[in-house]
């Protein structure tokens, strides 16, 4: 057991939400686009996230549909 399974598991969308709180004046346009490219590149990752669940799940539908 480690220290991080000790500590309590962050609540589902907590850190999107501070991301849409963040005062976006502080960056600079460089800082602005390394945001955008590192924001891309979550959705890309949560897009094959969704791909692969969905396969799952048409896989599993098929196996317990007994038409």
């Amino acid at each position: 057991m480690t220290f991080e399974d000790l500590e309590p598991r962050p609540q589902g969308g907590e850190a999107l939400r501070a991301l849409g709180r963040e005062d976006l004046d502080l960056y600079a346009v460089d800082e602005l686009h390394e945001r955008i490219a590192a924001l891309e590149a979550e959705i890309a990752r949560s897009r094959t996230a969704i791909e692969g669940k969905s396969s799952k799940r048409s896989a599993a539908d098929a196996l317990f549909n007994f038409r």
